[in-house]
């Protein structure tokens, strides 16, 4: 893969970039409905897929919260349309990764040595290249490791970056720009949290610790003394990311115990610590073919606040919601309904969320869940793309559901993907979830 030399960093520079862009795709439209005159059975296939590519082009070179958003949407496969999906999934682990000067430079700014002062062994050639950062494969006293560097600018850009990225994310999603507001504070608060180098080391050491005991897990060691601001240096972990691990075609045994430590990871952070890992894109996940799975990259951790959390899952509660009035209190605490709602559009909204409530809480309800079942994705699917075309929501004067909605949503709809994608069957019952808080699990 081609490496960058150097990546635009003042505002102008990357607003330049967008406008090129935005006139790239607005030339992709002209040709789309010049096709379409000459040829009536034209699709918009071949539309998204210039778009996509235009877009994704800009945003891997211009690296950071641009090409964050862009790898959120990817994880969201009922939003997107398909060539958006599969393009923007390429920025999980293969965007084009920076040239050796800029590594180097990055190292004497902050750590005051070059990587060879550092490390016994250092490559210089990117083993992947994300959002954030890339990583690069050293070793040092024996141990293989793997340094995390962010690239240069990307703390600086956050704000401006999404200003500019959010009129092609409301075209792109087809979302109205109350909501885009109101969650793209969220996302720019987490964005800020995940250019914070120190504070993720602190949450990767902290919650590697506290989930330890978890069967089938793998963290790797941290090293303090060779991180900084913009450099992380940890234990480089074996294993294949999830599509590579698939080809090997491994047994069911191995694809649930993988699914069940996931899950089990999952349910632990969410209800004992009130914390979680928000970002269970594939990337950030190694297989190995024994069942274990490493979890690497806490950059992006969703504290979950206690009256959140206590809605939320009253959601699952089947009993809770059988009273009307009850409901009505959970929907409004959790800003599904809005005090300024007519008794018609309460009634609505409540509908709505009430069949998708009832979807998404599914595996809570049971003692075990088959995510391998296709019918029940297909379903959701379904569901999200009639939400997504209703005119009621996308009409909608206000934004519906919590900010803190936001990221636990997106991380259990990556959970529930890569299960899917793994087709395994857990024990998602809660008396799992009653033994992982009690620690009774054993490896």
């Amino acid at each position: 893969m081609k490496e960058q030399s150097n990546i635009p960093t003042s505002k102008v520079e990357r607003a330049g970039k967008f406008v090129t862009t935005g006139l790239k795709v607005g030339s992709n439209y002209i040709k789309h409905y010049t096709r379409k005159l000459m040829d009536p059975s034209t699709t918009k296939e071949e539309l998204h897929q210039d778009n996509a590519a235009d877009i994704y082009n800009t945003l891997s070179n211009l690296k950071g919260s641009a090409l964050k958003v862009a790898q959120m949407l990817s994880m969201d496969k009922g939003m997107l349309p398909k060539a958006y999906t599969e393009k923007f999934a390429m920025s999980q682990y293969s965007a084009p990764p920076l040239s050796g000067p800029l590594v180097v430079n990055t190292f004497m700014k902050t750590l005051g040595k070059s990587p060879s002062q550092l490390y016994d062994k250092f490559e210089m050639q990117a083993s992947n290249a994300a959002s954030i950062g890339q990583v690069h494969k050293a070793s040092k006293d024996g141990k293989n490791l793997a340094v995390k560097i962010q690239y240069p600018g990307v703390a600086n850009s956050v704000k401006s970056d999404l200003r500019i990225v959010k009129p092609f994310a409301i075209r792109i999603v087809g979302m109205n720009e109350v909501d885009m507001d109101k969650y793209f504070e969220e996302i720019e608060s987490k964005l800020l949290e995940e250019t914070d180098y120190k504070l993720e080391l602190k949450r990767s050491i902290d919650l590697s610790h506290a989930c330890a005991h978890i069967p089938n897990l793998l963290f790797p060691g941290y090293y303090p003394e060779l991180s900084s601001d913009r450099i992380i240096t940890m234990d480089w972990l074996q294993g294949q990311h999830l599509k590579e691990f698939l080809l090997t075609n491994p047994s069911q045994e191995v694809r649930d115990k993988i699914g069940q430590a996931m899950w089990d990871f999952y349910q632990f952070q969410v209800h004992s610590l009130k914390q979680v890992h928000a970002d269970p894109h594939p990337g950030n996940f190694l297989m190995r073919p024994d069942g274990q799975v490493g979890i690497f990259d806490f950059g992006c951790v969703k504290e979950i606040p206690e009256d959140f959390y206590v809605n939320y899952f009253l959601l699952v509660d089947k009993e809770v919601l059988k009273d009307e009035k009850r409901r009505h209190e959970i929907y409004t605490n959790l800003e599904m309904i809005h005090p300024s709602d007519t008794p018609k559009e309460v009634a609505f909204f409540s509908g709505l969320f009430q069949h998708m409530i009832d979807l998404l809480t599914l595996p809570f309800t049971l003692e075990t869940f088959d995510f391998g079942n296709e019918v029940y994705f297909n379903e959701i699917y379904a569901y999200m793309d009639e939400l997504y075309n209703m005119k009621e929501i996308r009409d909608s004067k206000v934004a519906r559901g919590s900010r803190h909605s936001l990221y636990v949503n997106r991380t259990y709809f990556g959970l529930y993907s890569i299960l899917s994608d793994l087709k395994s069957n857990v024990i998602t019952g809660p008396g799992r979830i009653q033994e992982l808080m009690a620690g009774k699990l054993s490896h």
